[in-house]
């Protein structure tokens, strides 16, 4: 089962769970089980819930506090305002930390081995690779290489996280002008063949004349050709004849002798 299967599967549980919620405690018990899941990353449908939205006016807002940072924040966001959220357990700390480095793989497509170090709270590089293959690769969130050479990660895919609030805006503006940049690319290309064909037509009429006029002073050739051969036997038929006048005139005359 791919991963988009197997987040939408886990999705329509907790859902599930989380809507059949009596009350706010039990509600924020659901909260924490899916916050603990190894297999769960997104959580924008369980926070969508109504139920859900209503722990803000509770005792138990700081739960729902706990899912939007899961949702949206890293590690180091949990750090800054750790006082005021409930304490994560251990596997929501590698959770968080999971979400951590699909959020920098989203945005750079190389990170460096010193800022994953800092962002995870990780002493040494081979702690952090074994991170990187044990919790991020096998769990199919992420893909790349480690290039130990060059002391980074480099991203080949990243599984996409929730939209943070406002997100959806600003991919709407992206995809709409890329949208537009490749609908004035299609009217460039457009253009360009319409000019490719005019030049191809032209191109064609030019050779056309040309091969014509190549044709033309072939016949004229052809025909000059034969109008000197004719010629040349006319001289040489007039000079074959004074020829023949010469020799004869240059032949010794017999002499007669008298008859006795």
């Amino acid at each position: 089962m791919d991963i988009e299967q197997r987040q939408s599967d886990l999705i329509d549980h907790f859902v599930k769970q989380a809507s059949a919620a009596s009350n706010a405690p039990a509600l924020s018990s659901v909260i924490v089980d899916a916050t603990s899941h190894p297999l769960l990353f997104a959580f924008s449908e369980i926070l969508a819930l109504p139920n859900v939205l209503q722990l803000e006016a509770t005792d138990n807002k700081s739960y729902l506090d706990m899912l939007r940072l899961f949702a949206h924040g890293i590690w180091s966001d949990y750090k800054s305002n750790a006082d005021r959220l409930p304490q994560l357990a251990p596997d929501q700390i590698l959770k968080l930390k999971q979400l951590t480095v699909l959020t920098l793989a989203e945005t750079y497509k190389v990170l460096p081995y010193d800022q994953l170090m800092q962002e995870l709270d990780v002493t040494n590089v081979r702690e952090l690779e074994d991170f990187l293959i044990n919790e991020c690769m096998y769990a199919g969130i992420v893909r790349g290489k480690l290039d130990q050479l060059r002391r980074c990660f480099e991203v080949q895919f990243a599984a996409g996280r929730d939209l943070r609030p406002g997100q959806l805006g600003n991919m709407i503006q992206t995809l709409s002008n890329w949208l537009s940049t490749s609908e004035n690319m299609l009217v460039s290309i457009q253009d360009k063949i319409k000019w490719a064909d005019s030049m191809s037509e032209n191109d064609k009429k030019h050779r056309k004349d040309v091969e014509e006029k190549v044709e033309e002073v072939k016949k004229s050739l052809f025909k000059a050709d034969i109008d000197f051969r004719g010629h040349e036997e006319e001289i040489c038929s007039e000079s074959g004849g004074v020829m023949d006048f010469e020799e004869e005139r240059s032949r010794p005359k017999r002499r007669r002798h008298p008859i006795s």
